[in-house]
């Protein structure tokens, strides 16, 4: 089975070897037809500290890293 690969907006990388994504998604409420956004946040691993706040980076998921850390950071989009 493929891995997800999700695009998101780091929010945080204060953490060791870890940045926090916000990925956004849209879709049409099924009643009122109106666009919806929601957003979650994922913690991604970060083997070499690279991406800084602000960036657009596509993290895909893996192995569990620890408690929270579910994905890995890929690349800056």
């Amino acid at each position: 089975m493929p891995k997800r690969v999700l695009q998101g907006v780091v929010v945080s990388n204060k953490n060791e070897k870890t940045i926090v994504v916000e990925v956004e998604r849209r879709y049409t409420h099924p009643l009122f037809k109106k666009t919806v956004r929601r957003t979650k946040k994922y913690h991604a691993h970060d083997e070499n500290n690279v991406f800084k706040e602000g960036d657009r980076v596509e993290i895909q998921e893996s192995a569990p890293f620890s408690k929270l850390k579910r994905w890995v950071a890929l690349e800056k989009v």
